[in-house]
C-alpha cells in the first residue's frame, strides 16, 4: 500500500495494512506489529472491515497507544511511550 492512498496531512514512519482481517486476527496481528515499533513511532492502520471504526478505537484506549486521526479505512497512531500500561 502506498502512502499516496493516505491524508496528504498525516505523517507517519510506518503502514499496517490488515487488507481483510476480521476484528480478531486484524486486533492480534496489530498487537504483533506495533510491539516491536519505538515509542513515539506513528503508524497508519489500513483496515476495511465494518467493525474497525469501533475496533481501533477500543484497541487504542485498552493498549495505550493514541489514536491521532481516524478517516476510515485509515487510522493514525502514535505507539505510546514504554511508561504508559
Amino acid at each position: 500500500m502506498k502512502a499516496e492512498h493516505f491524508p496528504k496531512e498525516w505523517s507517519f514512519d510506518d503502514i499496517f495494512d490488515a487488507v481483510d482481517l476480521g476484528c480478531g486476527d486484524l486486533l492480534l496481528d496489530l498487537k504483533i506489529f506495533a510491539n516491536p515499533l519505538r515509542p513515539g513511532t506513528r503508524f497508519v492502520v489500513a483496515s476495511r472491515d465494518i467493525g474497525s471504526p469501533r475496533e481501533i478505537p477500543a484497541w487504542c484506549r485498552l493498549t495505550g497507544n493514541r489514536l491521532i486521526a481516524g478517516k476510515p479505512p485509515y487510522y493514525l497512531i502514535e505507539k505510546k511511550n514504554n511508561h504508559h500500561r
